[in-house]
């Protein structure tokens, strides 16, 4: 195993732009390098876009490879899995660094299969071992157990980490470099799959890991319908609108706006909580956040030990007040 060296971060890209999930794994990937004493390098594929690549030497990377093809416009699974496994299996990383999101928990899997290693998925912490060896930590049974992931025989180590577990890698200007395009055998962009358009979400809508503002809602809206009263305050707010576990089982809201364990992990700087218990499925995805306001008539819920205010209240009664308070506080 010592023929493997260094940490490479998958850099992840949707529509031509570097997503702030590659700022985390950078951060993530820039501990482990200088607790290794070795160099991060930061993976990109994409087309035309070698200027934003060689931004990432500006968030710590000490070198970029970027692998420039019009197919890699969009994600394509399997022709990424191939051409990213031949690049891992020509440098001998030591690790590979991805993110938990659709893109890459897709990749990771298939890079596991080719390159016939382990892959700790969605792991909320990575530390090292007095030898040098990661220990990758995630949740398991709902959270109600931690396990510590380890990989003792086999390199390169794969993992992919949750988004909004680790802060941005700051930028520094002062920082530079050139940015590297490797000759890739051309039979690897092969794909069996064909893009024809792109579909979800809303045009102008605002990525759920992403916002400054979430205001989520649970069992206590009572009906699908009065989801619409959390979509006039996240609008009002410039916010997401988050849901519990149990209000998307029950068909009231698309997955992609669930919060939680088996959701998304996000840290905004404003989370409201409305008509949500606080199951501890739902606490691991959100408790992180800034400011955590929760409104709940059942003053014993869960979610208030969390919460930085509590509202105990009838919340078809308390929104609606945010919402003209909002309303009248930002237009001044």
């Amino acid at each position: 195993m010592s023929d493997y060296k260094g940490i490479w971060i998958f850099a992840q890209q949707k529509n031509s732009k570097i997503s702030n999930v590659t700022l985390e794994l950078l951060a993530a990937g820039r501990q482990l390098a200088d607790g290794r004493s070795t160099k991060l390098t930061a993976i990109v594929f994409g087309a035309g876009m070698e200027s934003k690549a060689a931004e990432l030497f500006k968030h710590g990377a000490d070198s970029v490879i970027y692998v420039d093809h019009a197919d890699f416009v969009n994600f394509i699974d399997d022709s990424y899995a191939a051409v990213l496994a031949h690049l891992i299996q020509t440098e001998n990383p030591e690790t590979v660094l991805g993110s938990a999101t659709f893109y890459g928990k897709a990749l990771f899997a298939r890079l596991a299969a080719r390159l016939k290693c382990g892959l700790a998925a969605d792991c909320n912490g990575l530390a090292l071992r007095d030898d040098g060896s990661l220990i990758a930590t995630k949740p398991a049974f709902g959270g109600s157990v931690w396990l510590s992931v380890v990989f003792p025989s086999k390199r390169p180590q794969l993992v992919t980490v949750r988004p909004k577990v680790v802060a941005e890698a700051p930028r520094d200007d002062s920082k530079s470099g050139s940015v590297e395009k490797p000759s890739v055998p051309a039979e690897l962009f092969s794909s069996r799959m064909k893009i024809t358009g792109s579909a979800g979400g809303v045009a102008g809508s605002i990525s759920l890991t992403e916002a400054d503002v979430i205001v989520a809602g649970g069992r206590g809206l009572k009906a699908p319908e009065n989801f619409q009263l959390l979509k006039e305050l996240a609008d009002v707010v410039n916010g997401a609108v988050g849901a519990s576990r149990a209000v998307v089982d029950a068909g009231w809201i698309e997955y992609s706006h669930q919060v939680g364990q088996t959701g998304k992990t996000v840290n905004p700087k404003l989370y409201i909580a409305c008509g949500i218990s606080g199951a501890i499925q739902h606490l691991v995805g959100m408790q992180a956040s800034g400011t955590i306001v929760a409104v709940n008539r059942d003053k014993d819920a869960p979610i208030f030990k969390v919460s930085t205010i509590g509202i105990v209240g009838d919340l078809f009664e308390i929104v609606p007040a945010m919402i003209e308070r909002f309303k009248s506080e930002l237009k001044q």
